[in-house]
């Protein structure tokens, strides 16, 4: 996976775009699947970045920061974040979007990383369709994709139930 910085030419808004390969940004910037998720332009292009440069393990400096508020979500606590971006507005819209996804998620069921075997087999109609969430690798979702299976990515981590406190 590559993280580029991408910025819309409407309004200048940055954001987070993360892709398999150089290429596969291409791809979808050539085929117009790029999107400011603020503002909706389409006309969306890698901003300039700064490298990342880690200090030697001898140099480095320690930074406590207190941890964002927890969201009420789905029996869990939800909370959302936004790296480099002190933009109310953003914070809002990211904090409305981990709510979206809560809420999905309660009536979606956890099935690991039996998720591709299952998403297929209810395509197929070889098991009953239902809302269901689990990590699958990214060549694994191309392929799901590919087949015609509609899937799509979580925009924020989740925590699997064995893995709750």
């Amino acid at each position: 996976m590559i993280v580029f910085d991408l910025q819309c030419a409407q309004a200048g808004h940055r954001f987070e775009g993360w892709f398999a390969s150089s290429d596969d940004y291409e791809q979808q910037r050539t085929r117009g699947l790029l999107q400011c998720p603020v503002c909706g332009d389409g006309d969306v292009g890698k901003a300039v970045m700064a490298p990342a440069v880690g200090a030697k393990s001898n140099q480095r400096v320690s930074v406590v920061r207190a941890a964002p508020e927890p969201v009420e979500g789905a029996g869990q606590a939800v909370v959302p974040m936004s790296a480099g971006n002190d933009n109310p507005r953003l914070q809002e819209l990211m904090q409305a979007l981990a709510h979206a996804q809560a809420d999905a998620l309660k009536k979606s069921e956890w099935v690991g990383r039996g998720f591709a075997d299952r998403a297929r087999a209810m395509h197929y109609g070889e098991e009953e369709a239902k809302p269901i969430h689990g990590p699958v690798a990214a060549d694994e979702a191309r392929s799901l994709i590919e087949e015609g299976v509609e899937v799509a990515p979580l925009l924020f981590p989740v925590v699997p139930p064995e893995a709750q406190n």
